[in-house]
């Protein structure tokens, strides 16, 4: 992928922005999930002690987007803490998303990950929250395209191998609010509030998904196409791929006891599966 003209022009046109200490690859495209119409996630990674000038990075951006009256880049730290800042570019008609990464925030918190210690904190985009550890997903999965002072290249000797305490905090974390998920449904079934079902029981599946990639070892970086993706993990429940629509289905219908039912069937499975690993 790094060889793709289109990448090597991306490259060349941010990686002579003063701050800019590394350039990755993110997203679906790192990781092999990408289709056709798929953004191109691009990491900035600065340093603190020298963070990133976003008024040449607009120059640059200019430069490359096909509507360069309409390009726009943030303040760092406009978009929060988590996703911190960054631009959405048409580029020859690709949409290229940049997102600045602090790397001395980013090892500071992957050492707290590989410690087994995670916060959970609310984000616009992330419907479920950020986990601290999706930044360790994203070096991992992370291809460097600029690297010159090996940034990336210390963070992945944090982020792999996958570390076991971070495994077991993730099970901790997220397994018992799969069930105080559901009966705070099974609650608002109780009173006919479909909504609030809905959001009880999206939470509940987020959560089978963080435990599902907990038990494989594997880094869950959004939440978008988890569920599917963790359908085809090696450790996983039958059908479910296919069992979650049946939930939304019957909230659908009206039938908020038996989506609620379903979900338990879920939990039962995932717990039993949890207590095998």
């Amino acid at each position: 992928m790094s060889h793709d003209p289109f990448l090597t022009r991306l490259t060349a046109a941010l990686a002579g922005v003063p701050g800019v200490a590394a350039i990755v690859l993110g997203g679906s495209r790192a990781r092999g999930r990408a289709h056709a119409t798929s953004d191109f996630d691009i990491g900035l990674y600065f340093r603190a002690a020298e963070p990133l000038d976003t008024q040449l990075l607009l120059t640059a951006a200019r430069e490359i987007t096909d509507e360069p009256d309409a390009a726009a880049v943030t303040a760092i730290g406009e978009w929060g803490p988590w996703i911190v800042g960054g631009a959405w570019l048409t580029v020859t008609g690709h949409k290229v998303d940049l997102l600045y990464r602090n790397a001395d925030a980013i090892e500071a918190v992957m050492q707290s990950c590989r410690a087994g210690a995670i916060s959970m904190d609310y984000q616009a985009g992330h419907p479920h929250g950020f986990c601290s550890a999706i930044w360790m997903g994203e070096v991992a999965y992370a291809e460097a395209l600029h690297d010159p002072t090996h940034v990336i290249a210390r963070l992945k000797s944090i982020a792999l191998p996958y570390p076991r305490p971070l495994r077991d905090a993730l099970i901790q974390r997220f397994q018992w609010e799969i069930l105080f998920g559901i009966e705070n449904a099974e609650l608002a079934a109780a009173r006919s509030e479909p909504t609030h079902v809905a959001g009880c029981l999206y939470r509940s599946l987020a959560c089978v998904a963080q435990v599902l990639f907990a038990l494989n070892e594997r880094y869950l970086i959004n939440e978008k196409g988890a569920l599917e993706e963790a359908a085809g993990l090696p450790l996983t429940i039958p059908d479910l791929a296919g069992r979650p629509t049946e939930v939304w289905r019957r909230i659908g219908q009206g039938n908020l006891a038996r989506a609620c039912a379903l979900m338990r069937q879920i939990e039962q499975e995932l717990k039993a599966l949890t207590r095998a690993a």
